[in-house]
């Protein structure tokens, strides 16, 4: 929305619940370049760009930090996953580096055991996610840009084959082109349309510490668990790489397209038989609704998911094993988020069937960090402009031409 206003379109933004309610706000914070799949790195180079200079522009508004990311291995296996993947930090010229198991230890205060090295990255960053998004809304209302929150879409307004319009609950409002980024409600959204995309959920379970000392200023992971410095004092950590998911009828729909992915990540994921009332996949969450009644998106206004206190008590638990001097960390907050994810584990950032409508979602867990080079991308997608990178990866038709499903990396 800020780019499209900077190129002279008038914009609104409809939010059925509140801006950073849903995963906008519940992320880890992370603003990464390392670990990314090849597709993305090049429009995450420039997002880190531009991150860069919004904090210059807005001050200590968004949280920014440039202080590293820091992914650890316990095997030789991982090593070598590293050492793949600095081929294409190579290529974009990143300060990407493999670490010895001394050199790993030596930057994490406290820690118990060096394991077998790690891969960092000193520009990548961190920042505040429930402060930052609702930061940079206040400003592209600023320049222009129209927000209403508490306002659901229903539906697209179509007339002679083309997007016209979209229904709200307030109202219809008219326009030429319409983007769908709604997240873990994409597939939902689109579906009503018969646009069909195999876009799943999972819940990903957070938790923010007590005021603790410093670890590591920025951000680092290894299978077991996950920790960013907190601008409070505190670390948000969580599970390094599990999640939990609700099967629900398009659980069902996407199985075959999701056993690539399935396999890789089958024991790091809690299978639960079924969502909470109203979710997306949930199985009384109805398909097809009228334009004219109250929709699924404004009968849950804001998708609340409780954590996963079991898994993150086995987080505190392995923290206190990596860092026996601190102990285990005393929780002040814990909560759950749903991420939206598709088999390839990158988004869908394309132009759909329908003439004047665009799809941005399956950010698949990245979308916090990238969120402001791909905001550029798909301005310029909107406004027919070049975008200056290569979409093909992010293609729609890549579910439905026969193109082998290749997941990214899973650093």
């Amino acid at each position: 929305a800020w780019f499209l206003r900077e190129r002279g379109l008038t914009v609104v933004v409809c939010e059925k619940g509140r801006i950073a309610g849903e995963q906008s706000g519940r992320n880890w914070g992370w603003v990464r370049q390392q670990g990314r799949d090849p597709g993305e790195l090049p429009i995450m180079v420039e997002s880190l760009s531009i991150w860069k200079r919004l904090a210059a522009e807005m001050g200590d508004a968004l949280g920014i930090r440039q202080a590293g990311v820091l992914y650890l291995a316990k095997t030789d296996r991982e090593i070598e996953g590293f050492e793949a993947w600095t081929e294409h930090s190579r290529a974009h010229q990143l300060d990407t580096r493999l670490l010895t198991a001394s050199e790993t230890v030596s930057m994490l205060n406290g820690a118990a055991a060096p394991g077998k090295g790690a891969l960092f990255a000193a520009s990548d960053a961190r920042a505040e996610p429930w402060v930052a998004v609702p930061a940079l809304a206040a400003v592209a209302e600023e320049t222009g840009v129209v927000i209403r929150e508490a306002c659901a879409v229903r539906g697209l307004d179509i007339a002679a084959g083309r997007v016209a319009g979209v229904v709200t609950e307030a109202g219809r409002v008219a326009c030429d082109h319409v983007v769908v980024a709604a997240g873990v409600w994409s597939r939902l959204f689109l579906g009503a349309h018969g646009i069909r995309i195999p876009q799943l959920s999972v819940l990903a379970s957070v938790a923010a510490t007590e005021p603790m000392p410093e670890i590591f200023p920025g951000n680092a992971a290894d299978d077991d668990f996950a920790f960013r410095r907190r601008a409070d004092g505190g670390y948000s950590i969580a599970p390094g790489a599990r999640h939990d998911f609700f099967i629900g009828p398009d659980a069902f729909r996407s199985l075959g397209v999701y056993l690539p992915v399935l396999k890789k990540d089958f024991r790091s994921t809690n299978f639960r038989p079924a969502a909470p009332k109203g979710f997306p996949d949930a199985w009384g969450t109805p398909r097809r609704w009228s334009m004219d009644a109250p929709s699924p998106f404004e009968r849950l206004r804001v998708l609340n998911p409780a954590p996963n206190m079991v898994t993150l008590g086995e987080v505190q638990d392995s923290f206190a094993k990596a860092f026996p001097s601190l102990g285990r960390p005393k929780l002040k907050a814990a909560w759950g988020g749903m991420i939206d994810s598709l088999p390839d584990v990158v988004p869908i950032v394309d132009h759909a069937p329908i003439p004047g409508l665009s799809t941005a979602t399956g950010m698949s867990g990245h979308g916090f960090g990238i969120g402001p080079g791909m905001g550029r991308v798909i301005a310029d997608l909107v406004a027919g402009r070049a975008v200056g990178h290569d979409l093909s990866r992010f293609r729609l038709a890549r579910f439905s031409d026969g193109s082998p499903i290749r997941p990214g990396p899973s650093l």
